[in-house]
């Protein structure tokens, strides 16, 4: 006879599976809920950069006329989850894996293990602040306007060259007697000195020294250099405002060069079309690669764009990823870029312009 009040074996043993199952369902819920070392890029919003943002103006230029337009040159910008110190959980980078539009990355090759989001932060705002100082220059050489360029030293590279040579606060005038004021034309002379070295001539505290330097070649690019780091300072003849908080990173050179290209030059660029791009952007107007651009791409067609403006650098990560109606131009220059937006602007057959090619 079976005793009532004791389980029979059987109604043990679906017990002891029904809390083991609902272990491995809490294990599996909590896990989801755990830290992974990964970073998710998504699709960011789109900002004219000759319109305007929260009832303000993107780009305002004052010192010289502006003339208005009717196009939209959209710069473009990617969410980025996770990081140092604000890691992203699993659940999320399971869910980030099946949407089409964003990418999963892991942590390490974007941040260093050794820095803090403070630190990520400010690293992203002093490229902004450079890519819209580069901006300016870029738009004004292509413009042919004349401005000022000193090149002030910022440090030196350990046991580097110029290690004791040159001091913070240092302006360099010349480069063996030859007067330089920007930094493709410090390239070019040291390029043409070689392996004999370079007598600078410095700016010290009002006082002007020759300073003799060694020069040491680099092995990835073949170039001369010094060993030194240097930061642009720039005179313009124009003030340029930019109103755009929350954004760092110094992809969005291209487009505010573009931008102030635009604010400058009568008549409307791209006409009626709506413009996307990005592209970090140097002095003399060359633009380089940048990060995320697939989901650049998603949020400039979202965003209602026709045609993308890509750095030729980038092209490998643009094929097989163009979205539907929106036509992709390969730029090397700010020159490129607005001869491709020009080209739009007038009606032409865009399919003469470089592309990144299969789409």
């Amino acid at each position: 006879m079976t005793d009532a009040r004791r389980p029979s074996r059987a109604l043990r043993r679906r017990g002891l599976e029904s809390w083991a199952l609902l272990g491995s369902t809490g294990l599996l819920l909590a896990g989801a809920f755990l830290p992974a070392p990964f970073v998710v890029e998504a699709p960011g919003p789109t900002f004219n950069t000759v319109g305007e943002h929260d009832g303000r103006r993107l780009l305002k230029v004052s010192g010289a006329p502006t003339y208005e337009t009717r196009s939209t040159l959209d710069l473009t910008t990617v969410y980025v989850t996770g990081g140092p110190d604000r890691p992203v959980t699993v659940l999320t980078v399971l869910r980030s894996w099946l949407d089409p539009t964003a990418s999963v990355v892991p942590a390490d090759t974007l941040y260093p293990h050794d820095v803090s989001a403070e630190d990520v932060t400010e690293s992203s705002m002093v490229a902004m602040s450079s890519s819209q100082e580069n901006s300016v220059a870029a738009a004004l050489t292509h413009l042919d306007r004349d401005f000022g360029t000193e090149l002030a030293v910022q440090g030196t590279v350990p046991d580097g060259p110029a290690e004791g040579r040159l001091r913070h606060g240092d302006v360099l005038r010349a480069v063996d007697e030859e007067p330089v004021s920007s930094l493709p034309a410090l390239k070019d002379a040291l390029d043409a000195a070689g392996e004999r070295g370079v007598t600078l001539q410095v700016e010290r505290a009002g006082e002007e020294l020759d300073v003799r330097i060694d020069t040491v070649r680099d092995d990835a690019t073949g170039n001369w250099q010094l060993g030194v780091y240097l930061l642009p300072d720039y005179d313009f003849p124009v003030d340029v405002d930019f109103e755009l908080e929350d954004v760092g990173g110094p992809s969005a050179g291209l487009m505010f060069a573009l931008g102030i290209v635009e604010e400058l030059t009568p008549g409307s660029l791209a006409g009626d079309r709506h413009v996307a791009g990005t592209g970090s952007i140097a002095a003399d107007g060359d633009v380089g690669p940048i990060g995320g651009i697939q989901q650049k791409l998603s949020g400039a067609a979202e965003s209602g764009a026709d045609l993308f403006l890509a750095p030729a650098a980038n092209c490998g990560e643009v094929q097989g990823h163009v979205p539907e109606g929106l036509t992709v131009v390969a730029v090397r220059s700010l020159d490129d870029a607005v001869a491709a937006v020009g080209a739009a602007g007038r009606g032409e057959d865009l399919s003469a312009l470089p592309g990144c090619g299969p789409s």
